[in-house]
This record gives C-alpha cells, sequence and structure tokens, in this order.
C-alpha cells in the first residue's frame, strides 16, 4: 500500500519551483492557485529569498501550491486509483485534503491563505519561537515543558518532538535540555499549534463556513490522533482545530504501519517526511518528489505495488 504525504511549514527553499515552471501547464496552474491564495506564488517559488518564503503568510500558500502541482503530476494516467492514502503534516494537510478529494483545489488555497495570514497575525501578539528537542525521554520532556510554561507542538517521531512558547522558556529548555537530548531553535514566526493560535482558531472557523466539504476518496488521516477520516465536514473541523492543538506525525506513522504501508511518496516541497519514515518506518522505500525529475522514480514506486 502507498502513502502519500504532504509536507509542512519549513520545507521550502529559494526557488525550488523554477524547475516545475519551465513546464507551461504546471506554470498557468500556479497562476491561478496565486489568485486563489491571494498570494503571488510565481514570484515567492522563483525569485523570493529565504527570508521572504519564511513569512507564514507566503509560506503556508506556497507550500500548499506546490503539493497540489505535485499531485496533478502524480494522480495522472489513472495512478491516484493505485494509492492507498494520504496524509500531510501541519499546513499538509489542506494539501493532503484536496488529494482526497474533501477540498477542491479553490478551497484549499482560499483557506490556506486565510490560515497563513491568521496566523502570522496571531505570532505578532507575543514574542514566541519553537525548537526541536531530539532524543531523551518524553515524559522527562513533557514536565520539563510543563514547568517552563511551553507546550509540545508536533510529535514528529524518532525520537524527535518540537515544543514551542515563550522565546525565554525556549533559552531556559535550551540552557538545560533533559537529559540525552538536544535542543535546537527553529527559524519560525510564532508558537503554532498551541494556545497562542487561538486567535487563528476563531477566525478559520468563519473561512471554514464558506467551503464545501465533500467525502474523501482516499483514505484520509489526521493529525488529530493518526486515525482515518471518513466525513469530509469533520476534517475541516479538524483542520480549524489543528492551528491551535498539537500535531501527531507520529501516530500518523504508526497508523500507515498498522495498515500495512509498503511505500511513501513525498509531494512538493518534499524531503522532511520521507527522512522521518526512514527512522520510524525502517526499510520501508520512499521517494521524495521534488523536481519533476522525481517524478518517474514516484510512478515506479506505484506501478510496482498496483
Amino acid at each position: 500500500m502507498i502513502v502519500v504525504v504532504c509536507p509542512g511549514q519549513g520545507s521550502q527553499t529559494p526557488g525550488f519551483l523554477e524547475p516545475w515552471l519551465q513546464d507551461p501547464a504546471y506554470a498557468e496552474q500556479l497562476r491561478a492557485m496565486s489568485e486563489q491564495s491571494s498570494t503571488d506564488l510565481v514570484t515567492a517559488g522563483t525569485v523570493a529569498d529565504a527570508d521572504t518564503i519564511r513569512d507564514t503568510a507566503i509560506a503556508q500558500p506556497l507550500i500548499v501550491a506546490a503539493g497540489l502541482l505535485a499531485l496533478t503530476a502524480l494522480f495522472a494516467d489513472g495512478r491516484r486509483d493505485a494509492v492507498g492514502g494520504i496524509a500531510g503534516h501541519s499546513v499538509g494537510e489542506i494539501t493532503a485534503a484536496a488529494g482526497a478529494g474533501v477540498l477542491s483545489s479553490s478551497d484549499a488555497l482560499t483557506f490556506v491563505g486565510e490560515r497563513g495570514r491568521a496566523m502570522k497575525a496571531a505570532a505578532a501578539v507575543t514574542p514566541t519561537g519553537m525548537s526541536a528537542v531530539l532524543g531523551g525521554d518524553e515524559a522527562e520532556l513533557l514536565a520539563r515543558l510543563a514547568d517552563l510554561g511551553l507546550e509540545p507542538a508536533n510529535f514528529n517521531g524518532g525520537g524527535q518532538i518540537v515544543v514551542a512558547g515563550d522565546l525565554d522558556a525556549l533559552a531556559a529548555l535550551a540552557a538545560d535540555p533533559p537529559a540525552k537530548s538536544r535542543v535546537i531553535p527553529l527559524q519560525v514566526a510564532g508558537a503554532f499549534h498551541t494556545r497562542h493560535m487561538r486567535p487563528a482558531v476563531a477566525h478559520l472557523a468563519d473561512v471554514a463556513t464558506g467551503l464545501n466539504p465533500q467525502t474523501p476518496t482516499l483514505p484520509l488521516w489526521t493529525n488529530h490522533d493518526g486515525s482515518t477520516v471518513a466525513d469530509g465536514a469533520r476534517f475541516v473541523d479538524l483542520l480549524v482545530g489543528q492551528v491551535s492543538s498539537p500535531v501527531r506525525w507520529d501516530l500518523c506513522m504508526q497508523s500507515f504501519a498498522d495498515a500495512g504501508v509498503t511505500g511513501i511518496i513525498e509531494v512538493a516541497p518534499a524531503g522532511a517526511l520521507v527522512g522521518l519514515a526512514k527512522r520510524a518506518l525502517r526499510g520501508i522505500p520512499s521517494v521524495a518528489i521534488k523536481t519533476p525529475d522525481d517524478l518517474p522514480a514516484a510512478y515506479d514506486l506505484i506501478d510496482r505495488q498496483a
């Protein structure tokens, strides 16, 4: 069973869409998605620098748009029918919702544009950040976070948990980390997936009333608890709440294993999720679609297991 996974914020790099835009069809698709998300995705994906595309309001629609370009190519020629399911990490859940048929591409781009702007506004209220904690005992880390007023934001599996909150508290954690762990500050603008994002949740709940969710036509896993969701409206509710709730990617990967995953394909901007899978799902073949040149390997993985 092939599972398609869709990455979250932080996967983008300067110029990463340039190879895709050599194809006029992809270029036209990206221009349409720019209008739908109210973001200049062509400039962002080609000539914008790292600081520009780190901006939450730009990064989020850019990542979803890149994933949709890759899904368009990946699912061509009937290969969608040979895929066993789809899931996304954080904002990648919006990409996954479109891939599963829950949201139209237009609704997905409208929603992610609003999400990025709302989360940027929420992050501006109080100076906050995020750090990756590698290794150590999870129970000890969670107790330390509680003492410092920090929150776990992403349970990424493979011994990696991303934590978030007040910058001084993150500095205190880095200065005195749990035993056998390392704390790595991340270049992000706020404490995503924590209580600091609640203002964005309220806004997105209003935005969601204008969407038209459909029943998923592929198995679709949720970051909420790693389960599959068979109701489109329920998945949209989870997308809204996810903004201030932890991402349980560890549970998603466990669900992939329980379902009998035999291959993983990560859509653009790929790399992070196949990296996590190599540690948590050892021996499972994977393909990261970074450019159109990676598509033949992805096709081959699907065709060999169809």
